[in-house]
């Protein structure tokens, strides 16, 4: 289904990821408290008329460095763009939030993590809501709200701050805005933390939390299309845990899950999953998702069968812990100190055109054979397989119609044994070797 294009190397291990909503351009945060910015391979289909100029856009066939910089002093922890792609932000475990450009990397505007007690606390997640809110996710399991008008950091106080999970979030989804909506973005989304999923509304607060699932929630994915026989366009949520189970939530029936599917099986729970996302539906058809598992590998989940249909590997060792499709319909996997670029696999047409041209050229020598039939008794001098010879004998009696049965086998005895006594087989028979005339 997919094909590794080509595997980045990083100079220390990723801790998270960002693709450009609208360029090839791709961002990582390493251990390191770097931040680097590559520009992925342009599409070839593009020509010099109508390719952007721009700088984010401008890559021909290999992936080059945008900027590299070290953003913070401590681990980069997460990665955001903005939704217009326009800006970049970044939380690290220095206890600061950054805004910064994606073309060159400069700092526009920075502040310190709200911190809820005496001890600062620690980033875990970005999101950008809309144009005017962050999300900004802690360890401490606190959800603050953020302004960005003007696109920048305005204040160094959050707008509102939610308390949705006891243990850090691990994943923030938002759901699709409601028809009334006259902005077009989200007001409410869906978090996970500790073994609970919690649905957060932007002016309401939390509005429900899930009960204990006895199971660790890692990330989740809102599939729409999808949901209970009456209601098929409501929507599912489907989220990654801790035992290698993916576990499938109707939209609006939050308080458990409806279905599970099995895509690491072990005995006492498999892999986590730490990572998910819907492949698009203009790259695969039908509600398919790729998980990326703690083994290093990614697993295609076919959500309408309720089945694992492929496999990939990422690494050997390292768990991935970043995956995203890019703008042209490529999926970006990263865990460890590498990220690899994959795209759809070319159909077989080659498998086909092969079988249709060895038909072609088997009826042309099925042709020459029936037309001389000295060309088909010579050519089994050496033959030696028996069932062919066989074959043979019988379309020989067939077309000649004058000739009664009796003499059809008698025939067809004398061609085995002219086939037979033209190979001279060594002393120790068939598993010998040949005897060649003249070298005795």
């Amino acid at each position: 289904m997919f094909e590794n294009l080509c595997t980045l190397p990083l100079s220390a291990e990723l801790f998270t990821q960002a693709l450009h909503p609208t360029e090839p351009l791709l961002g990582v945060g390493l251990s390191t408290g770097h931040v680097q910015c590559f520009r992925l391979p342009a599409p070839d289909r593009l020509t010099e008329d109508d390719a952007d100029v721009s700088v984010l856009s401008d890559g021909k066939s290999t992936v080059d460095t945008v900027w590299r910089t070290r953003r913070h002093k401590g681990s980069c922890r997460t990665l955001a763009f903005s939704n217009d792609g326009s800006a970049l932000y970044s939380a690290g475990t220095d206890y600061l939030l950054k805004h910064f450009s994606p073309v060159t990397g400069q700092v526009a505007s920075k502040i310190a993590i709200p911190s809820t007690k005496s001890v600062p606390d620690s980033p875990s997640l970005l999101h950008v809501l809309s144009p005017q809110t962050l999300l900004l996710a802690c360890d401490s399991g606190a959800l603050h709200l953020l302004d960005l008008r003007d696109g920048a950091l305005a204040a160094s106080k959050p707008q509102q701050t939610h308390f949705p999970h006891d243990d850090f979030v691990s994943s923030i989804t938002p759901l699709p805005p409601s028809a009334e909506s006259t902005s077009g973005y989200s007001k409410q989304w869906i978090s996970t933390g500790g073994t609970t999923l919690a649905v957060t509304d932007l002016r309401r607060g939390v509005l429900v939390r899930s009960d204990d699932q006895e199971d660790e929630l890692l990330c989740t994915a809102f599939i729409s299309g999808m949901g209970p026989k009456k209601n098929r366009d409501n929507g599912v949520v489907a989220v990654g845990t801790g035992t290698g189970i993916l576990t499938l939530w109707d939209k609006g029936a939050w308080d458990d899950q409806q279905d599970r599917v099995v895509v690491d099986p072990g005995k006492g729970g498999g892999e986590s999953l730490d990572c998910i996302v819907q492949i698009p539906e203009n790259v695969v058809r039908g509600k398919k998702v790729v998980v990326g598992v703690g083994d290093g590998s990614l697993r295609i989940v076919d959500l309408m069968k309720r089945e694992v249909e492929g496999q990939l590997r990422h690494d050997d060792i390292e768990a991935v812990v970043g995956l995203g499709f890019d703008c042209q319909g490529r999926m970006i996997s990263g865990g460890g100190q590498t990220v690899k670029i994959w795209d759809k696999s070319p159909p077989l047409e080659r498998d086909s055109d092969g079988s249709d041209e060895g038909s072609d050229e088997s009826s042309e020598e099925d042709e020459s054979d029936g037309d001389d039939e000295d060309m088909v008794d010579g050519g089994y001098d050496n033959a030696t397989d028996e069932k062919t010879k066989r074959h043979v004998s019988r379309d020989s009696e067939e077309d000649d119609d004058s000739d009664s049965d009796d003499e059809g086998t008698k025939r067809s005895k004398k061609k085995r044994k002219k086939g037979k006594a033209s190979v001279d087989l060594g002393p120790h028979g068939a598993h010998g070797v040949l005897r060649f005339k003249g070298l005795d």
